[in-house]
């Protein structure tokens, strides 16, 4: 058997303002996604991201209680360089997404921010700051 990770699937209360998020975000999804109950996309260089409406899950888990923010998974996005952390973190705080913890340079070696995604599930910033030794 080989075993290979396949998707990072969430559950979202509206899957237009989720997707908007990660669009701003910098994913490449299209707008007729909007509409669907069911979303996928295939990150690069890794695994498919995955969205499914309440009734989707629902329809294969009736007795699911629903989502509820902040308990969802936690994703990361690495990018190349800090400046590019701040930006982006910049930019969706400007588009009026919540704000977890502004961009700071974390004793682990990484330039690194938190903002929430429509459904309050916690979105990390990262990206390797020069010349840091990281901590094990």
């Amino acid at each position: 058997m080989t075993l290979r990770f396949h998707f990072i699937g969430m559950a979202v209360t509206d899957m237009a303002a989720s997707l908007a998020f990660y669009r701003a975000l910098g994913l490449d999804i299209p707008a007729e996604a909007d509409a669907q109950p069911h979303v996928e996309v295939q990150l690069p260089d890794g695994p498919l991201l995955v969205w499914d409406s309440a009734e989707v899950i629902r329809s294969f888990d009736p007795d699911w209680d629903g989502v509820t923010g902040g308990n969802g998974p936690a994703l990361a996005f690495a990018f190349a360089d800090p400046a590019e952390v701040d930006k982006v973190y910049g930019e969706l705080v400007a588009a009026g997404y919540e704000s977890c913890n502004a961009p700071w340079d974390a004793f682990w070696g990484q330039r690194y921010a938190v903002v929430r995604d429509a459904d309050g599930n916690g979105v990390n910033l990262l990206a390797p700051l020069p010349d840091a030794t990281p901590q094990s």
